[in-house]
């Protein structure tokens, strides 16, 4: 595990931490503005990929990658079917450029995502995901109800019902004696230190909640019952949150800085002033480098946080198998469930940088050339 600062103070909503809300904090609303003219010149649904520099096929190949990427992980439901559509497009990379876009269909579907109603839902999913039927039967079951019931349901057990479960649940783990779960001393250690070092921002507002002043043995095992899991959904869901506004910005950005580089360094030959059409060309490639070694930089900086998490997730799925109090056993699945998930991202995040770092040599070659 890799030290962490302290996360700020912990907000309090009726009783439950902030960790636990009803979903991450949102961001404040957008206007979608109209994404006609957004994609580069020289870009149509009628022109075929071969047609198009190498720079802007591999761009837009690359656009296509983030994309799909979208469809399968993007944390927001809303945001998964809008990158199906623009994936299945019959106007096809037109489509997805114009997806990327800013006020294109990535936008709007956020802006979806951020409504009271999809949040209620996406709060009842989260806690199925993270909440057992082992360790909180009565949560399961009303998380359940609700999501399969409709807006109303949903609000309710979002607004009180996820409390009032927690409660029943804790009641009959206090009530029998085969139900509780003991809590070492070593145990509470493990989670103080959690909440200092743990790469999860959320996972340590999580741990430190459940040794706050006035917390019990019970506050602990509930760590270790479904708050460690919440807490770490929450973060790996801030990163791929995250990870992809960067890139459907730098995506978009790249595609009109090769565009606008190619079209200059066409405009060379038979130009009046050769000199100054070279020197613009030149101007132009080197924006197109220097995007591309920021996001590379940026991207190296995301294989850095994934390979901490999967790391730490690879420690914690061991100590998980290996340790033979019921404790622990909660979070075995859950261990192994986000070491793979961020793997997976390190992955990702590896093919991005290369990515980027390819294109950054493009871009170098570009300005070779028309420096002549």
């Amino acid at each position: 595990m890799t030290v962490g600062t302290l996360a700020g103070a912990i907000a309090l909503a009726g009783g439950v931490p902030a960790w636990a809300g009803a979903g991450a904090p949102a961001a404040a609303p957008q206007r979608v503005a109209s994404a006609a003219g957004a994609v580069p010149a020289g870009l149509s649904a009628e022109a075929p990929a071969q047609q198009l520099s190498p720079e802007l096929a591999a761009a837009v190949e690359e656009a296509r990658k983030r994309v799909t990427s979208m469809a399968k992980t993007h944390p927001a439901a809303e945001v998964r079917t809008s990158a199906w559509n623009a994936l299945r497009s019959t106007r096809g990379d037109q489509a997805l450029l114009e997806w990327l876009a800013p006020g294109g269909g990535f936008d709007a579907a956020k802006q979806r995502a951020r409504d009271t109603r999809a949040r209620n839902k996406a709060f009842c999913e989260r806690v199925i995901a993270t909440h057992t039927v082992e360790f909180s039967p009565q949560v399961r079951a009303a998380a359940t109800r609700a999501l399969k019931g409709g807006v109303a349901e949903q609000a309710a057990f979002a607004a009180t019902g996820y409390a009032e479960a927690q409660r029943r649940d804790r009641a009959a783990r206090e009530a029998g004696e085969q139900q509780r779960l003991d809590v070492a001393a070593a145990d509470r250690e493990f989670v103080r230190t959690l909440g200092v070092r743990d790469p999860g921002e959320q996972v340590r507002v999580a741990a430190q909640w459940a040794l706050r002043p006035g917390a019990t043995d019970d506050d602990v095992a509930e760590f270790f019952g479904y708050g460690w899991a919440t807490g770490a959904t929450l973060d790996l869901t801030a990163y791929r949150t995250r990870v992809a506004d960067a890139e459907a910005v730098r995506h978009h950005t790249l595609t009109r800085l090769i565009a606008e580089a190619t079209a200059a360094e066409a405009a060379v030959a038979g130009a009046a002033d050769a000199a100054g059409a070279r020197a613009e060309a030149e101007r132009a490639w080197q924006a197109v480098s220097e995007h591309a070694g920021a996001a590379r930089r940026a991207w190296q900086a995301e294989q850095a946080a994934a390979a901490a998490q999967a790391e730490n997730w690879r420690a914690v799925a061991q100590l998980s198998r290996e340790s033979a109090e019921r404790l622990w056993q909660a979070v075995s699945g859950t261990a192994d469930d986000h070491e793979a998930a961020w793997s997976g991202e390190r992955q990702a995040a590896d093919e991005a940088a290369a990515f980027w770092k390819s294109m950054f040599d493009r871009a170098q070659d570009g300005e070779s050339r028309t420096r002549g």
